[in-house]
């Protein structure tokens, strides 16, 4: 395979990154950024990994835990998140999910033309888990072998209202109209405190990146996601064996203790489980007691649960793999041509 950008990322040396130069909006340049972590024995296999809302790739024992069985992991940070922020841009903003499938194309053509790999998987957190599946029902793509979706966000969580016909009206209104008005919203913080290590969590992350408080929704964005959900929920058919992971329970936490640590406290699961059938014809839907809404990121008891659950998994409907370290509990981990020449990582 060809050898990896050269260029370092910033959770180390094993990592490496490059920008991927995109047309840009009316806000001005913007870019994608890929993140790399080579597999110490390469099968042709790897994963593509795509996060959510006010997120950012920092997972480095997820990472690890695929680069152990031989897949090369990959990780794309979304136009005008993490990496990929830029000062001149409204953080997170696009008025349609499928402004995303440009990243992911040219993300595709790395892992599959460029750099060889022939079996690939497509993993979602959250948002990222909608915007996956949407792409991969449009897209299509040989090379997509199985798709692993994180607590994905298949609906809106709160009041009944909010999921009504006149919500929907409302929504698509005032988002056509002034697409860029903050909608209010109470952020207690308690899921952003529950995570980083400064803050009663385990793990460690750039907070300028992944704010404790989340980002502002905006009214156009929010229409956005509405007409995702809208797709999903009338029926999507992703051509490959699908697995969703959720948390056994949710729990609307205003406080940081125990609870926080142990449900989702950002997504309503019954709804995650409610439509996950609508995703494909072959989905697996697995509730991990105790898990946290980024499941991979619950406890240590919990998250080996979770990884021994995708293992099984993807031993029965995708092909088995072995580890290369012997590590089967995701043990924590601290941390040619190209079709767009505008590249200013590679």
């Amino acid at each position: 395979m060809p050898s990896l950008p050269l260029q370092a990322d910033v959770l180390g040396p094993d990592y490496r990154v490059e920008t991927i130069s995109l047309p840009p909006d009316s806000e001005g340049s913007v870019v994608a950024t890929l993140v790399t972590l080579q597999a110490e024995r390469p099968t042709g296999r790897a994963v593509l990994h795509v996060h959510g809302f006010a997120d950012y790739f920092f997972h480095t024992e997820y990472a690890r835990w695929w680069a152990d069985r031989g897949y090369t992991f990959y990780a794309i940070d979304l136009r005008k998140y993490g990496r990929s922020l830029r000062d001149h841009q409204t953080p997170h903003y696009v008025a349609d999910l499928r402004e995303y499938f440009a990243e992911i194309d040219l993300a595709w053509w790395r892992i599959t033309r460029r750099d060889g790999h022939r079996e690939v998987v497509a993993s979602g957190h959250s948002t990222g888990g909608l915007t996956l599946p949407l792409w991969a029902h449009e897209r299509r793509p040989s090379e997509l072998v199985a798709m692993v979706l994180n607590s994905p966000w298949f609906d809106m969580q709160g009041s009944a209202w909010l999921r009504s016909p006149a919500a929907r009206v409302a929504i698509e209104r005032l988002g056509t109209r002034r697409p860029l008005q903050e909608i209010p919203r109470k952020i207690s913080g308690v899921y952003g405190r529950s995570l980083h290590r400064e803050h009663g969590g385990e793990w460690d992350y750039d907070l300028g990146w992944k704010p404790l408080e989340s980002r502002p929704v905006y009214v156009g964005w929010l229409r956005a996601v509405r007409r995702g959900h809208a797709q999903l929920h009338a029926g999507l058919d992703v051509p490959c064996p699908t697995l969703v992971l959720s948390s056994a329970r949710s729990y609307f936490a205003d406080r940081l203790d125990d609870h926080a640590h142990t449900h989702d406290i950002v997504l309503d699961v019954e709804q995650i489980r409610r439509w996950a059938s609508s995703v494909g014809r072959h989905v697996t839907s697995i509730a991990v007691d105790g898990a946290m809404h980024d499941v991979v990121l619950s406890r240590p008891e919990v998250r080996a649960e979770a990884y021994a659950a995708i293992q099984t998994w993807m031993d029965a409907w995708v092909r088995p793999t072995t580890s290369t370290t012997g590590h089967g509990s995701g043990e924590h981990d601290h941390q040619s041509g190209d079709p767009d020449q505008g590249d200013d990582g590679s």
